[in-house]
Order: structure tokens, then C-alpha cells, then sequence
């Protein structure tokens, strides 16, 4: 098999290193592998051709294929230049052509002016942006349009120029992040799957897919400004508030998705959920002509509105905020204190509902635990003993008096269970102490502990330093 390659090539090559003479079959062998490596060669520059989408092959595609295959790159060639080919003759029928060497007078070179020397490296540093505004100096990119370089938007700061020693230097605002179409396309899905009443195996799909899926976390903003949106335009919804309230502990539940910078504007909903004033559909008295579907909870789109259907919301809004403060407290110094602030002073403003009430104990006993109770909540049994009567002395609001009550009750057992001072056989006269209770609790708080036999209950509150 002939080979591409001269073998006469080979021969000159050989005679310039000082070889006077090869045997056939070498001159051969070598060229045929000169065919072969040239065949690799150009293979892998065609691969970085097609790749850049080009149909012209350049020096740097052979550069590139030469450093993948691990052979020294070639120097002293450049494509903006014109290389200058001469021709010698060997003999008859054998021309050689070479690279012509320029000729440099040397007396020229000597006299020629020195080059200048190069600057040395140096580091500086400068605003990239300030305040989410690009200040226009020569290190950042300019516009060409004056009135963009002018501060938008309600927070930019006309004065960070004069700030920072550029006085009349306009700002532009920073690039808007954008979302391809897949990721558009999937938000749409997600967002009208949520709202789906009529098709839950639907809304399960997108609760899972923000769940699991890693490609999540370029929605999670967009995602959170849903989610606020709709828990503040539809609080008179039970259905959007839990699916609103689900998609927040589908996407705390995804391990791919890095949340320590967003819970602070998950926080917000979540604690609308749980201390809001009113949840779900104002109650009203069905009318005379009410089929039986809707005089048993059932409106005419099929929606379950039971009267008191708003605790479960809340309850869900309260392990979420637990959640949050457990996983995210080292990330976040002050936010489980200032959870609790506000669920304190949401059981503590009398103008609020017992709804609101009954959400933020709950939050608070979840997030402060026994201490919580035993610091926050039982000092202020005492005062909030009024609030109670007074609901008492309205039938409509009995329910959710016991609701409240159950809930300080439950979390008056679980520091009873905690202390080794509860331990008691029984010996205390409950009703005895029904006075000392009154004292310390309050005269609704006292009586039921006393209905319930909640001995235990009754030595911690006796035991405990409480100030009124």
C-alpha cells in the first residue's frame, strides 16, 4: 500500500539530521506513519471546527488538536502574515521548496530604538455595583444611551456617585436576571397546578417535582413572590392558603436547593398563615332554600368550608415556622427570637381574634419549646383570664375558647412531663388550691385544670416564680 506522504520528504528529512542513508522499507514504514498522524491531526481539528460551527479550518484548530494529543505546539507561524516559499532544485524533477528567511541588516538592527518596556502588573480594585446600581466609570461597561445610565426604580440612590468621589456620574441598574423558556414553561405548569382544585393528582405532581427536582432553584424567587402573593389576595381561601402553604414545605423538604438566603422572605406568608386575623370564608347562616349538600359544608363548587377549618391551616403555618428555626437558625441569628416576638405579641393583643390567638401559641410552644412556656406563656395566663371570659360570655366563640385552652393546656402537660418536681402521687388537694391557682393562671385556666384533674400541671404553675 502506497502511502499520501512522499518517501522522498522522509530522505531530505533524514539527510538534514545527518542520516546519509535509510533502507527502503524504513522510508516506507515512516511515511506511512506521517499519514497516520496527520489523519489524527486533522481528525481532532475537524472536531473543534464542527463545534465552533464553523466550515473553514483555522491554525487554532490545528493548535488545539495538537495540545489534545499531547504534542509540542508549533511557534514562529502566523496567520496574519503571508508565508514566502523559495525553490531549490536537487536535480531533475525534484524541486524543494522552503521558508525564505527575511534578511535583516545587522548595522540596522544595531541603530533601531529600543522597544518600550512593558508595564509592570498591578492590581486595583473598584465598585462593580453599589446598592444594585453599576456606577459608569471606565472599569465597568458603559452605555451609549445617556438615559440609561440614569438611577431606576424607588430604591436607586441618586447621591452613590457623589458618595464614592465620582460627582455627575450616572448609574445604571444591574442586569434583570432571565429565565429561559423551559424554566418559563415549568413555572406555568407549577403556578396553575397549585390552583387546581379539581385535580389533585395534578397538584401532588408539582408538589412533588418542587420537592425533588434539583433544576428547582432558578424558580425559588419566583416561587416565593407567588406564594406571598397569593397568601396576601386570598385569605379568604382555604384551599389556596394550604396549597401555598404546601408548596412552602415541598420546596424546605428539596436537599438540592441552598434556602439560607431566601427564609426571610419565606418567613412572612407563613406567619400570615398562622396569626392571621381572618382565614377562610367569612361565616354567614345558609339560606331557607340551601340544598342538604350545602347546609352540610359543601358549597356549590364542591369546596368543604367547615366553620373552624381555618385551625388546620394554622397548625400547618406553625411546624412550618418550626421548620424554619431549626434548620435555619445558624444561618439566620435573629430569627426564631424574632418569631417568637411576634407570636407573643399576637396572643397578647386582645383586639385579635382567638383564632389568631390559638396560632400563635401554637408557634410559639413549637418554637420555644418548655422554656418558652414556662418564660412567655404561663406569666401571661394571669392577664389574658379577661380575654377569655369575655369570649366566654359570647356562645359563638366557645369552640374556639376550647381550642385556645386545649392548646395552653397541652403545653402546661409537656413541662409537667419535663420536670422531675411534677412527679407526684396525688397528694395535692386540688380544689384546695383553687384560690393559689386563680392567682396564678387565671379563674377559666384554674377550673378547667382543676375539671381535668391535672395534678401535675397544678404543682408545676404553684412551683413556678411567676410575676403578674
Amino acid at each position: 500500500m502506497s502511502s499520501i506522504w512522499n518517501p522522498d520528504n522522509v530522505r531530505d528529512v533524514a539527510e538534514s539530521v545527518g542520516i546519509a542513508s535509510l533502507a527502503d522499507n524504513v522510508v516506507e514504514e515512516l511515511a506511512r506513519d506521517v499519514d497516520y498522524r496527520l489523519a489524527q491531526v486533522l481528525e481532532e481539528a475537524l472536531k473543534f471546527m464542527r463545534h465552533s460551527r464553523r466550515t473553514t479550518l483555522s491554525t487554532h484548530d490545528i493548535s488545539n488538536a495538537l495540545k489534545i494529543l499531547n504534542v509540542e505546539p508549533l511557534y514562529g507561524y502566523e496567520s496574519t502574515r503571508p508565508l514566502r516559499f523559495g525553490e531549490a532544485s536537487l536535480g531533475p524533477g525534484q524541486p524543494l521548496y522552503y521558508v525564505e528567511d527575511e534578511e535583516v541588516d545587522f548595522e540596522k538592527l544595531i541603530n533601531a530604538p529600543l522597544p518600550k518596556v512593558p508595564r509592570e502588573i498591578t492590581f486595583t480594585a473598584h465598585w462593580l455595583a453599589v446598592e444594585g446600581v453599576q456606577p459608569s466609570i471606565p472599569q465597568n461597561p458603559t452605555a451609549s444611551n445617556h438615559a440609561d445610565l440614569l438611577p431606576k426604580g424607588p430604591n436607586a440612590n441618586p447621591h452613590i456617585a457623589a458618595a464614592n468621589g465620582l460627582d455627575n456620574i450616572s448609574v445604571k441598574p444591574l442586569v434583570k436576571h432571565v429565565l429561559s423558556k423551559e424554566s418559563q414553561e415549568l413555572f406555568a405548569k407549577l403556578s396553575s397546578a397549585l390552583l387546581d382544585e379539581t385535580n389533585p393528582e395534578w397538584q401532588n405532581a408539582a408538589l412533588a417535582s418542587i420537592q425533588t427536582d434539583p433544576g428547582i432553584h432558578q424558580l425559588v424567587t419566583y416561587l416565593l413572590t407567588f406564594i406571598a402573593e397569593k397568601v396576601t389576595h386570598s385569605m379568604k381561601n382555604i384551599f389556596v392558603l394550604r396549597s401555598m402553604l404546601q408548596a412552602t414545605e415541598a420546596l424546605l423538604a428539596n436537599p438540592t436547593i441552598y434556602l439560607d438566603p431566601y427564609i426571610p422572605y419565606m418567613v412572612p406568608p407563613v406567619l400570615t398563615c398562622c396569626t392571621g386575623k381572618h382565614l377562610g370564608p367569612v361565616p354567614h347562616a345558609a339560606p331557607s332554600n340551601a340544598s342538604s349538600e350545602t347546609l352540610n359544608g359543601n358549597n356549590l363548587n364542591g369546596h368543604r368550608h367547615a366553620p373552624h377549618q381555618h385551625y388546620q391551616i394554622r397548625e400547618l403555618a406553625a411546624s412550618l415556622l418550626q421548620k424554619m428555626c431549626r434548620n435555619y437558625s445558624s444561618s439566620n441569628q435573629s430569627l426564631k427570637a424574632r418569631i417568637a416576638r411576634i407570636c407573643l405579641k399576637s396572643f397578647m393583643d386582645p383586639n385579635k381574634p382567638l383564632g389568631t390567638h390559638y396560632g400563635a401559641l401554637q408557634a410559639l410552644r413549637l418554637i420555644t419549646g418548655r422554656e418558652g412556656t414556662m418564660m412567655l406563656i404561663l406569666p401571661n395566663l394571669r392577664i389574658y383570664d379577661e380575654v377569655l371570659k369575655e369570649a366566654l360570655a359570647d356562645e359563638s366563640k366557645k369552640h374556639d375558647v376550647d381550642r385556645v385552652v386545649a392548646e395552653i393546656l397541652y403545653g402546661l402537660d409537656e413541662l409537667s412531663r419535663s420536670r422531675v418536681s411534677a412527679r407526684v402521687n396525688g397528694a395535692i388537694d386540688l380544689a384546695g388550691q383553687r384560690q393559689n391557682l386563680t392567682e396564678k393562671v387565671g379563674e377559666v385556666m384554674a377550673e378547667r385544670i382543676i375539671a381535668s384533674e391535672r395534678t401535675a400541671v397544678a404543682q408545676i404553675i404553684l412551683e413556678a416564680d411567676v410575676k403578674i
